[in-house]
């Protein structure tokens, strides 16, 4: 058993003594639930989007680009922690998951239709709000549904959701690179039909709902989280590896259009959908070895700092070469970096929480570590390629801030 902090342990005994056994099918449904969240992300944000700035102003791509991303991430950080704490006042988590899969729908449909960057950043905004609602909710029936000692295989089935879906996105979004009105609508049909499926099948036990407090005492409330000692490393280290993440995988179409030499014939788009497979088979072993092997070793530090480490070192292949091989390599050194870390930290985290009758506000806040750096990534992205001339500093800057990462869990006091 995990070493823990007695605020912490205490939180944890009350959630798995109190809280629901875990519904048949649970995990499943949640593998199909983030399976579809990342779809979207990765075939829009990485590619439907990338390509529509693109024919918009093509001079000014990466710059636009950038704007847009950090607009719309201010979004994905403010509705995700607000979204958290409102599910966990009306005691329900479905409801939230339903809304923010079926508003996908319409919001994909405007965003196809709109011709200029201003209209593009306003329609994706919504978007990231809508999905950030999902994400919120979904993200907390893990601490909610399933206990302590069956963590570590949650946490591998919602991490499976990232190379599953961006693999799904990548093919989806190159499938329909000509055509940018029907690739959003599939998303948005992806998005519905995966809300609906968990809500029918993913049935919920009502929990207690919360009486309303002062808006003051609810934003104050947002912060305590970060008072506690361990969620607060455990917060720094993710936002440190997320920013590193993003800075890259924001600009990866774009990285293979003007940083990498690709082979005579292969367009960018499909160099996406390839690298994405690649990609995602080294994340999906890392993440289930990653999440059998904290459960087995009851080791989740060691992992989560290897992992990171690993990030970095992935990030090296392609500062020192711009060759075809070497964006392969980077693939799967990544996918095993990252798949890794996103397994095992997420365990991490929830075995970290302040409060387990909070768990969805604070799961929420530590969302902000996954969003929040995604509004700085591609602003400075977009610098240093500019100051910089050219990607090369931009992987190294990422390098850096992944072994920040990896070190930043160390200070960990409630788990090994």
């Amino acid at each position: 058993m995990a070493l823990s902090s007695p605020g912490t342990n205490a939180a944890r005994t009350a959630a798995d003594a109190s809280g629901p056994r875990p519904a048949r099918g649970l995990l499943p449904l949640l593998l199909a639930g983030n399976t579809a969240m990342y779809a979207l992300y990765v075939g829009v944000a990485g590619v439907l989007l990338a390509l529509q700035v693109e024919a918009i102003d093509p001079a000014q791509k990466v710059a636009n680009l950038g704007l847009v991303a950090g607009v719309s991430a201010i979004f994905a950080t403010v509705f995700n922690p607000v979204a958290g704490a409102l599910s966990d006042r009306s005691g329900r988590r479905n409801p939230w998951i339903l809304a923010g899969g079926l508003l996908a729908l319409p919001v994909m449909l405007l965003l196809g239709s709109v011709h200029t960057i201003l209209l593009v950043t306003i329609v994706w905004c919504l978007g990231q709000a809508v999905m950030n609602v999902y994400q919120a909710a979904l993200t907390s029936v893990v601490p909610d549904r399933i206990p302590t000692a069956a963590r570590g295989k949650a946490s591998a089935a919602v991490g499976l959701g990232l190379p599953v879906g961006s693999t799904i996105g990548a093919l989806v979004g190159a499938a329909y690179s000509d055509d940018y009105r029907t690739g959003y609508l599939v998303f948005g049909a992806i998005m519905a039909v995966a809300a609906v499926l968990f809500t029918v099948c993913a049935r919920e036990e009502r929990m207690p709902p919360k009486a309303p407090l002062p808006v003051k005492v609810q934003l104050a409330a947002f912060g305590s989280a970060l008072k506690n000692h361990d969620f607060r490393w455990a917060f720094i280290g993710r936002a440190l590896l997320i920013l590193g993440y993003f800075a890259v995988s924001g600009f990866q179409l774009y990285i293979l259009k003007d940083h990498t030499d690709l082979p005579a014939g292969l367009a960018p788009e499909e160099a996406v959908a390839i690298l994405m497979p690649v990609n995602s088979v080294a994340m999906v072993v890392s993440t289930v070895l990653g999440g059998w092997l904290s459960d087995r070793y009851d080791r989740r530090k060691l992992f989560v700092g290897a992992s990171a480490a690993l990030a970095a070192v992935a990030l090296l292949i392609p500062a020192v070469s711009a060759g075809w091989a070497a964006m392969l390599a980077f693939s799967v050194v990544n996918g095993l970096g990252f798949g890794c870390y996103m397994a095992v930290d997420t365990a991490l985290v929830t075995m970290v929480l302040p409060k387990a009758e909070d768990a969805a506000r604070d799961m929420g806040v530590l969302n902000v570590a996954n969003a929040g750096p995604q509004i700085v990534a591609p602003f400075v992205a977009s610098v240093i390629v500019s100051v910089g001339g050219g990607y090369t500093p931009l992987f190294l800057v990422a390098a850096v801030l992944s072994v920040l990462g990896a070190l930043a869990v160390r200070p960990i006091r409630g788990v090994r």
